[in-house]
């Protein structure tokens, strides 16, 4: 499973214990999910975690859309994304904390990434994004190291 990442030290002294843990519990169930989706099937499709208020961890998943004509895409993730963010704003009397974890790209690495955006009910907020990439010679995929990020929250807002 993959580790907390070194600089979130000074994010944990900053909220709730309980908060902490349970963006923690999502931030590592999400990157371990999207690392066997990814070493299984070579990508994974937009989903979220949830921390249901008994304390379950739940996946929440939706259908894909469709790519917009002319792409080469064969799904619109940005269009998943918003509608996983809908979801979990509609039902989030019912958790305590949800993440949606992606994959992005990072233009200036050159590389691909997963993402996870985790909330709690109480405001606080954290983020990681996780680098990836296949080894030339092996294909097997090598991950980088676990890094901070930004987010804005996106499910208990009005």
């Amino acid at each position: 499973m993959t580790e907390t990442p070194v600089d979130a030290g000074s994010w944990r002294d900053s909220v709730p214990e309980a908060s902490a843990t349970d963006l923690e519990n999502l931030l590592g169930t999400g990157v371990g999910a999207a690392q066997e989706q990814l070493e299984r099937n070579g990508g994974f499709l937009p989903f979220a975690l949830v921390v249901e208020n008994d304390g379950e961890v739940r996946l929440v998943a939706v259908t894909p859309a469709d790519a917009a004509e002319g792409t080469d895409a064969d799904f619109d993730a940005d269009s998943m994304i918003r509608d996983l963010n809908e979801l979990l704003r509609q039902h989030r009397d019912d958790f305590r904390a949800a993440a949606v974890v992606c994959d992005i790209t990072l233009p200036e690495e050159d590389t691909d990434a997963i993402h996870v955006a985790a909330e709690h009910r109480d405001g606080s907020l954290f983020a990681a994004v996780l680098p990836y990439a296949a080894n030339p010679e092996t294909h097997e995929l090598e991950f980088g190291r676990l890094s901070a990020d930004t987010n804005e929250p996106a499910v208990w807002v009005d």
